[in-house]
């Protein structure tokens, strides 16, 4: 596997685009509208990648949120490969990711059936069930 920053409009970032919608849009029945992924241009985009065969098989983003706070969003794990260890190790990169651009936190809202990951992950849950997307998550963090 080779964990790296994805460009902005790459070709990677079709694969990003295609791979998010595959696993966390097409579920709940929704698409991502063209000023969603522009948000995406100020972030730093992150990929799992196949050796062989240059396949993305896992991807994250990080968002500035505030001094010294990070929040990590769309973690998108291949259908085929989940249970795996591969989004463990993506974010692991992603903390490391983080902290070299000096950052000491990462929040994120996790949707419910993924919370016992992130916990596995040091994540903490930081208040009250809520909806985002009209499915419940929780908001997490971890100091890194």
């Amino acid at each position: 596997m080779n964990f790296k920053i994805i460009k902005y409009q790459s070709k990677e970032y079709e694969q990003m685009i295609n791979l998010r919608t595959e696993v966390l849009r097409k579920p709940l029945g929704l698409v991502y509208t063209k000023q969603q992924l522009a948000m995406d241009k100020e972030d730093i985009l992150i990929g799992c990648f196949n050796t062989e065969n240059a396949e993305l098989l896992a991807c994250c983003i990080l968002t500035i949120a505030e001094e010294h706070i990070m929040k990590l969003r769309q973690l998108a794990v291949d259908n085929k490969l989940q249970g795996k260890g591969i989004g463990s190790k993506l974010i692991s990169f992603t903390e490391q990711v983080a902290k070299e651009a000096g950052y000491n936190k990462i929040e994120l809202h996790a949707r419910k059936y993924a919370e016992a990951f992130y916990q596995k992950l040091g994540c903490s849950v930081v208040g009250d069930e809520f909806f985002e997307v009209n499915i419940p998550h929780f908001k997490m963090e971890k100091y890194l």
